[in-house]
């Protein structure tokens, strides 16, 4: 049996002599890659059979999606898609209208295309601050330069991210008047650490017409009101003098849960707090804290009292002025002379203590003032007031 096993396997028929005409180790060989062919040919098929099993998955896929994007459409109103004309006659003039019929069979309407993307928040820490910077008023600063170093923000300096969705609207207010030397260096500054810090906002120069004495609280008042009327949805307002910028771009232009003081190192007081109490040059108030405290006083005419009596209003109703860490809010000044018209208030001190009597009646809710000019620039937006002229005072002594 064997041995007629043996010739069916190696016969002539199979290529082979016989027995005893071939060695058995060239039989084995035959055997040996008939069974690796054998197993390829498997292999291969499996592969097809895998490769097919994935397409079929993929086409169900893409087929899944489109279906849930046109379904999209179709549940948010299936009346408006097979009416159109008679959805555009609900915007007319005559709310309960109804469309004429014109008798010619309707034409389905387009497609609408997909909707914008929805963009993330943006980050709590944004990733691309600088930190320390060097800060220096020596280089000529004309606004045609500031201007094509700042492409992205838009007529009247309002900015908003393109990649990120920020938390808050931000209005920049600046009491001005004679100033545009030091509003040229502010802008260059400002505006890229802004940006940096991802914020959408806008910038407002608040100029005080005419020659009489200067009321910073006052003109402060008059940008929250004008920037509100521009754009409802501000709910954060930095208040910042224009000779003031920050050395740091890790200072970060927010709003928080109490009012926020800025510039708490100046280099004209050696990078130190002069006084507890202080809250002058770069403040920040959300829009429900500033209502809070009935806004600014306006009864501040001329240098200094204005900053402490905003202190008062914050202490006596019960919130707290939250600071940077002292290494983060460094301030350069840019040096000047005083300005003329703006000689310290000799009544100032008497008007701190009193603040408790005059906060409800002297602030937001009594301010009176005339818009002259609104100009929207293409970094800022100037709004040049009349805000009337001080009371005389009864000669000291």
């Amino acid at each position: 049996v064997a041995v007629v096993q043996e010739q069916r396997l190696c016969g002539p028929a199979a290529g082979c002599p016989g027995p005893l005409g071939r060695p058995a180790a060239a039989c084995g060989m035959s055997r040996l890659l008939g069974g690796t062919l054998e197993r390829v040919c498997k292999a291969v098929l499996l592969l097809c059979l895998l490769h097919f099993l994935v397409a079929v998955i993929l086409y169900f896929d893409v087929y899944a999606q489109h279906l849930a994007f046109f379904s999209r459409f179709s549940a948010r109103g299936p009346a408006r898609a097979l009416h159109p004309a008679a959805s555009s006659s609900t915007n007319c003039s005559r709310p309960n209208a109804t469309a004429p019929s014109s008798g010619l069979p309707e034409v389905p309407s387009a497609q609408p295309g997909p909707t914008a993307p929805v963009l993330p928040p943006c980050p709590d820490s944004p990733p691309g601050l600088v930190g320390r910077l060097l800060i220096e008023f020596t280089s000529p600063m004309p606004l045609e330069r500031v201007q094509r170093e700042n492409p992205g923000v838009l007529l009247g300096g309002r900015y908003t991210p393109p990649d990120c969705t920020p938390a808050q609207t931000v209005a920049v207010i600046i009491p001005f008047r004679h100033r545009e030397h030091h509003l040229r260096y502010w802008l260059h500054y400002l505006h890229p650490i802004l940006r940096r810090q991802r914020l959408r906002y806008g910038i407002y120069v608040i100029n005080q017409h005419g020659e009489d004495t200067f009321n910073r609280a006052k003109l402060l008042n008059v940008g929250f009101l004008e920037a509100l009327k521009e754009d409802a949805a501000y709910d954060c307002f930095i208040f910042s003098d224009v000779d003031l910028v920050p050395m740091d771009d890790r200072n970060l232009y927010r709003c928080g849960d109490q009012p926020r003081h800025f510039a708490i190192a100046m280099d004209k007081f050696g990078f130190r707090l002069p006084y507890a109490g202080y809250f002058g040059g770069v403040s920040g108030l959300s829009k429900a804290q500033f209502l809070r405290i009935n806004g600014f006083p306006n009864e501040y005419w001329g240098w200094g009292g204005e900053d402490d009596d905003i202190f008062n209003r914050i202490s006596l109703t019960g919130m707290k002025i939250s600071r940077p860490d002292i290494r983060i809010g460094r301030y350069r000044m840019i040096k000047h002379d005083r300005d003329k018209h703006n000689e310290p208030n000799p009544q100032r001190f008497t008007k701190i203590q009193n603040t408790k009597l005059t906060m409800k009646r002297d602030g937001i809710g009594s301010v009176r003032y005339q818009v002259l000019e609104v100009s929207r620039q293409p970094l800022f937006t100037n709004i040049t007031v009349d805000i009337g002229r001080p009371p005389s005072w009864p000669p000291r002594g």
